[in-house]
């Protein structure tokens, strides 16, 4: 099979059997479309690849993202200052996985895939290679919408669990997910943390025994001693408020962003 020929589901599974072969942990890393500026986008996803991203997670901007800690929330309202939409989002995507072997992923919040339309959504999200989507607000119990629409186009729609999770809940919904299982590390919103809390190894235990799709840990992964403490625990990382502070600080922003992933994609190898 081709990789143009490939669903989305295939891809994310074809990128983490790679780093799995590899002995590595796959790295996606999170940018928001937009941020800091509508140009920027296309050389900072492109950036993020040359420094050894497995999987692109694509943010939605969105005017209330209740689940996001200050640096992303500050990255939604300059992309919406900066006139970004769900459709800017999707041409994203489709250009660069036009030219990469990529899963691109949406990460955003249901209110603009609502407006937008689902089955509009899933329809062009197909036709422009999107690999999945994550709804942060959007239980699982409560997703029979989206998957209506988004698993006959081949695209996962990924769930998030937290350490709050029952096991009962665990039980009953891990073993149906698709494309992978985001892991959020902490009870509370996204941002760089100084250490990773003390509960992951037992919560992600918790997940790896109903999982049947890899495990990525999110939330609070912000350096390389965070990715090199999870080698064997889970199969990926996701990276957001760390990815972008390292743009915001810097003004070669490309490149800065290339290094910092760099550096967290080596210290994610055995």
């Amino acid at each position: 099979m081709t990789v143009a020929a490939m669903t989305g589901t295939e891809r994310i599974a074809r990128a983490f059997a790679r780093a799995k072969a590899e002995r590595r942990l796959a790295v996606a890393i999170y940018l928001t479309v937009g941020y800091p500026d509508r140009a920027s986008t296309p050389a900072l996803l492109r950036a993020a690849l040359d420094g050894g991203a497995d999987v692109l997670e694509l943010g939605v901007p969105f005017s209330d993202p209740l689940a996001d800690g200050a640096t992303v929330q500050r990255a939604s309202e300059v992309a919406l200052a900066n006139g970004i939409t769900l459709k800017d989002c999707l041409d994203e995507a489709r250009a660069v996985v036009a030219e990469r072997d990529v899963p691109v992923v949406l990460m955003g919040y249901a209110n603009p895939f609502l407006h937008y339309g689902l089955d509009r959504f899933a329809r062009e999200a197909r036709v422009a290679g999107v690999s999945g989507v994550i709804v942060v607000d959007l239980p699982a119990e409560e997703s029979a919408p989206f998957d209506a629409v988004l698993e006959p186009a081949g695209v996962a729609r990924i769930d998030l669990y937290a350490p709050t999770t029952p096991d009962d809940r665990l039980a009953r919904l891990v073993p149906r997910a698709h494309g992978f299982i985001y892991c959020v590390s902490l009870t509370g919103v996204t941002g760089a943390r100084r250490a990773l809390g003390s509960d992951v190894a037992a919560f992600v235990g918790r997940v790896k025994a109903h999982a049947r799709v890899p495990v990525v840990l999110g939330f609070g992964i912000s350096e390389p001693s965070h990715a090199a403490a999870l080698r064997g625990l889970v199969d990926g990382v996701a990276i957001g408020s760390a990815a972008i502070d390292a743009v915001t600080a810097a003004t070669d922003k490309a490149a800065a962003l290339r290094a910092f992933v760099r550096a967290m994609a080596d210290a994610g190898r055995s």
